[in-house]
């Protein structure tokens, strides 16, 4: 039977069997990746830069990390590749980094040609990519010694951005700030990222990584094979939903049946035009231009999936995640995925809860955990209880640079893109009533309840005892025009949502 065709004949309960017989590396595997290692990284250590300048500038490795399946603990036996990510001292920033890399890629490819006997080797070089990658890594071949296989060596040079570092801490804010006002294309820099993406995976439990395996296999073997011109997503991105699945599921738990797991990424890949996913162990929302950056992140066509090292590489975008679908949905249907007990199903939303934190002038801020697919009336009676409401509730938010706006109760929060932590004003209306927005110079606006007939001087009281300015200190524009006190709402055709400039 072919190796391709055994996982979808393999019984669901016996699917920790197939990982244990066929995926977990043997011991000769190991071996072979490990001695490809070491004398790679020595190579590139001790020799690839011996004597080279850049510019006036001598060469030296800092360090060398292994990165990729073998660093992450997650190696499939006979098929994983090796990552060496080169940390030199001619990268002083992420744009030196960009100008120098391909002339380093190019110093590397000379010298494997010249001294690839002191590998004790074969070697060739296999790709050096180009294009619109612009020559970021360079890869090798690397025979075996005691097999027929070919271990495959990537190269990665990269800035070292994260210096000495625990990855049980988070970086400092300022490296994701430079890494977002570099401008650098999507993901570019990764590397430099790769001690904090190989302590995401590696510190997971050996459970875990069984699936992550056993996803990794279904992969490389029912997309790779299928499918091989068209942009798949890369394996990371599939590694990414399947912890975060697992954290979902079982929060976390080391004891979980891996045919549940396998079922429920599968049923994630589905339906992956919901998927909105990211985590906030490595950088948050705390620096004013991450958050921002992370927003507008959010904000992409899904599936978004945020590397949780490098916010600048959303894995999800621009990718054939239909074909992903299409082969997700089949092996659904194989016996791999056939259990009899679908009680036991994990419970994984497509994207995590969102934190809504509302606001009523005069009251405590109330919080509130919400399903970003949910539709937004379902908050209402909790927040009618919370804050004591007898009249209409009307909701809206305000992005930093943007109008308010109003939240419908037919429609989402991922509706308006919102994913992360946002703060919601409520305004208790009754009948006859509209709702205004009165916005400040800073761009902050606040939400008002008042009949249409009511004047602007009402208007300006129900300012001022909200803790707005004086009366007599408040200046009303609408659409260019200065509102006289006299004059009412409905007359200055004023409507409901409408935004009203507040000058003092």
């Amino acid at each position: 039977m072919e190796p391709f065709r055994s996982l979808y004949e393999t019984p669901a309960d016996e699917l920790d069997t197939f990982v244990r017989q066929t995926l977990q590396p043997q011991r000769d595997w190991k071996e072979e990746v490990q001695d490809a290692w070491e004398r790679s990284e020595r190579f590139l250590r001790d020799v690839c830069f011996h004597d080279e300048l850049i510019g006036d500038q001598t060469i030296r490795v800092l360090k060398v990390v292994k990165g990729g399946s073998s660093g992450k603990g997650t190696t499939l036996n006979h098929t994983s590749d090796v990552d060496l990510i080169l940390f030199l001292s001619c990268f002083s920033s992420f744009q030196h980094q960009a100008w120098l890399c391909e002339s380093i890629i190019n110093i590397i490819e000379e010298k494997l040609d010249r001294c690839s006997r002191s590998l004790a080797y074969n070697i060739t070089v296999a790709q050096h990519r180009g294009g619109s990658r612009a020559s970021r890594s360079l890869s090798f071949l690397v025979q075996a010694r005691k097999s027929s296989d070919v271990i495959k060596v990537d190269v990665l040079p990269a800035f070292d951005a994260l210096g000495k570092f625990s990855p049980d801490c988070k970086p400092r804010p300022e490296i994701y700030e430079n890494l977002i006002t570099v401008g650098g294309r999507p993901g570019q820099f990764s590397p430099s990222f790769t001690e904090l993406q190989r302590h995401f995976v590696k510190s997971r439990p050996i459970k875990l990584k069984n699936l992550l395996r056993l996803v990794k296999h279904w992969y490389l073997q029912f997309l790779k094979r299928k499918y091989k011109k068209p942009g798949l997503p890369p394996k990371y991105a599939l590694e990414l939903l399947t912890i975060y699945a697992w954290e979902m599921g079982t929060d976390e738990s080391e004891n979980f049946n891996l045919d549940e797991g396998f079922i429920a990424v599968m049923e994630l890949l589905r339906d992956y035009e919901k998927i909105c996913v990211y985590w906030t162990k490595y950088y948050d929302f705390q620096n004013e231009v991450v958050r921002n950056f992370i927003k507008q992140q959010l904000k992409e066509p899904r599936p978004v999936i945020l590397d949780p090292a490098d916010p600048t590489n959303n894995l999800g975008r621009e990718k054939r995640w239909d074909l992903v679908a299409k082969e997700a949905a089949y092996c659904l249907r194989q016996a791999c995925c056939s259990t009899e007990d679908s009680c036991q199903d994990w419970d994984v939303q497509p994207a995590r809860n969102v934190q809504v934190v509302v606001k009523l002038t005069g009251n405590e801020p109330y919080k509130l955990s919400v399903d970003p697919y949910s539709p937004i009336w379902k908050m209402k009676p909790e927040i009618k209880k919370a804050f004591g409401l007898i009249g209409q509730q009307r909701l809206s938010f305000q992005e930093p640079g943007r109008e308010r706006q109003l939240l419908s109760s037919k429609r989402t929060l991922a509706d308006y893109g919102i994913f992360s932590k946002v703060t919601v004003q409520v305004l208790e209306t009754f009948p006859h009533e509209i709702q205004v927005f009165v916005k400040n110079r800073s761009g902050h606006s606040k939400p008002y309840a008042i009949c249409p007939d009511d004047s602007v001087r009402d208007l300006k009281q129900k300012i001022e005892v909200a803790g707005g300015p004086y009366v007599e200190d408040q200046i009303l524009k609408f659409q260019g025009r200065r509102l006289r006190n006299h004059c009412s709402l409905s007359e200055l055709q004023i409507e409901d949502s409408d935004t009203i400039m507040l000058l003092t």
